[in-house]
């Protein structure tokens, strides 16, 4: 990931891509790295400055930083973009209730903000936003979500996300006197996954091959509706990266997820 959204900064004509930072990096730059020019032609070919950590940035006069690392490294690098004035654009999952209390804190208190996101993918988004609107009208809900084999977290804090979600909703709230037939009815077994928010079962598959992909499943009487996303590229998250990077100087405090970004909360 790191790696893709230094590249899409590099090529895009509105952004200065100042530098990476990585600790385990025995390089001092990146690259070569293409910018596109303003008619979209070639443009010019630079090396970016490979820094071994946050603290490096701040002569830099770094105006937004962006984090895909894990959760405790990030903690620690939301901390001083807030005391050093950066914005945050966030990619990180895995973060509990109480890391996530103290992000809105660092940057409710500050001039800096943060946009903090489970999936950057828009179609993704969409999903989650389609999922919310499909709770209220069918019975119970589960998750499958399926990622490489290397993700650390599960389950993925897109489908933690998505069952906060569609909890919120009101899961079956619009079926009348349709008797909920909900996954708590089965008896409890690793088989079943995790419960999560509501009542709502994610379950997690981690294999080589994959990259990331979620389906959600409702179920009402004589009825099954399925809504699924699947990223087959990192280059499917830039696009949501960038609009984030873009629009985060704009957005005071924490924002959670695209959604308000893209007009469909």
């Amino acid at each position: 990931m790191g790696q893709g959204v230094c590249s899409a900064i590099a090529a895009d004509p509105s952004l200065d891509l100042v530098a990476a930072v990585d600790p385990l990096m025995g390089r001092d730059e990146l690259g070569p790295m293409t910018r596109s020019g303003p008619q979209g032609d070639a443009g010019s070919t630079t090396r970016i400055r490979v820094v071994p950590g946050f603290d490096a940035l701040e002569e830099l006069q770094v105006e937004v930083a962006v984090d895909f690392t894990t959760a405790a490294a990030a903690m620690e690098n939301l901390r001083w973009c807030a005391a050093h004035a950066v914005h945050a654009v966030v990619g990180t999952t895995g973060f509990s209730p109480a890391e996530e209390t103290e992000i809105a804190a660092l940057f409710g208190a500050g001039s800096a903000n943060c946009i903090l996101a489970a999936n950057f993918a828009i179609g993704a988004v969409l999903m989650m936003r389609f999922a919310e609107m499909a709770a209220r009208y069918m019975v119970g809900a589960e998750i499958v979500e399926m990622h490489h084999g290397g993700k650390l977290d599960a389950p993925s804090g897109t489908a933690a996300a998505t069952a906060r979600r569609i909890a919120a909703a009101g899961l079956g709230s619009a079926g009348g006197a349709v008797e909920r037939q909900s996954s708590n009815t089965v008896p409890a077994s690793p088989a079943r996954g995790l419960m999560e928010a509501g009542g709502v079962r994610v379950h997690s598959v981690r294999l080589e091959g994959m990259l990331s992909h979620q389906e959600v499943i409702f179920g009402a009487p004589g009825q099954v509706l399925s809504i699924r996303h699947d990223s087959l590229d990192r280059s499917s998250f830039m696009p949501g990266v960038l609009l984030a990077i873009k629009a985060v100087a704009s957005r005071r405090g924490l924002t959670i997820g695209l959604d308000s970004l893209l007009d469909v909360s």
